[in-house]
């Protein structure tokens, strides 16, 4: 059995550690009610105009655009969203899974990293590195989502890249975060809805329907990247919130059990004590 003194020594550094995860717990759940408020706000608006770009896509006639199909070069673009700290459970190692074991080739991609984390990873492991915006996370602005935007969109127009695809956390609830992988061009719609397009009135367009994507796309894709990194942020401190809230429950167990262990090595230490001293006092007798 370990002795008092070591026992002690564990349950302070166990009980200094229980503060600190403590500590981290509130600040997280300060952080992701203000997470929570901007994603919940942005969502409405972004989420109307996914389905208002789909519908209009639907309700066209065959469109030969760039933004429509895949460009020419085999490499994809993949804007992956992960943290700049860790302790927050699985939320930074679910996104990469999604790159490393998906169904994407290590060969055939160019990561733009928005968070330190995964770009250490993926870039110690071999993957294309294109660009980096790990500051971005920290409080991410509409306007860092277009300079992200405006990058892809650039290696796209220069057929540098075929396909762009976003990795982030799509944020549920405070419980509840979802690793996601989507694709953002070539920009895809409901097949059932344009199944029905001819049961509706067609899609006209002025000028001309490529100067009106060429507007409308950018803005797609850039409020599509600002909603993955304002639910990202949000997932980031939920996930810390529970990781946090778990250490902690775990270190007052682990306490609650030293403190049986020292009180019962206490108690074996004084029966010890009080047997040698009654065997003292009969040897003397």
């Amino acid at each position: 059995m370990a002795s008092m003194r070591d026992i002690q020594r564990r349950k302070n550094s166990i009980q200094s550690t229980g503060q600190i995860t403590k500590a981290m717990k509130l600040v997280s759940t300060v952080k992701l009610q203000k997470a929570r408020a901007k994603a919940e706000q942005a969502r409405p608006y972004f989420e109307h105009m996914y389905n208002t770009v789909s519908s209009m896509l639907a309700l066209s006639s065959d469109i030969n655009h760039p933004y429509l199909k895949a460009g020419e070069s085999k490499k994809k673009a993949v804007i992956v969203v992960t943290s700049n700290r860790g302790l927050a459970g699985g939320y930074n190692s679910n996104i990469i899974k999604l790159i490393t074991r998906g169904e994407l080739k290590q060969e055939d991609l160019k990561i733009y990293s928005v968070g330190r984390k995964g770009k250490d990873y993926l870039e110690r492991r071999g993957y294309e590195m294109a660009a980096d915006y790990s500051d971005v996370i920290n409080e991410p602005l509409y306007k860092d989502a277009q300079e992200i935007g405006n990058a892809v969109l650039t290696a796209f127009k220069n057929k540098e890249v075929g396909e762009i695809y976003l990795a982030y956390t799509s944020f549920k609830n405070t419980v509840s975060h979802q690793p996601r992988l989507i694709k953002l061009l070539p920009v895809e719609f409901d097949q059932k809805e344009a199944a029905e397009s001819g049961k509706s009135i067609p899609m006209n367009y002025e000028p001309d329907e490529e100067e009106v994507l060429n507007i409308i796309i950018p803005k797609y894709i850039c409020g599509l990247i600002y909603s993955a990194l304002v639910e990202a942020v949000a997932s980031e401190n939920g996930a810390r919130m529970q990781a946090m809230d778990s250490a902690t429950s775990n270190a007052e167990e682990m306490i609650a059990d030293l403190s049986l262990m020292y009180n019962r090595a206490r108690q074996g230490s004084i029966t010890q004590e009080l047997t040698e001293i009654i065997a003292g006092a009969q040897a003397i007798s």
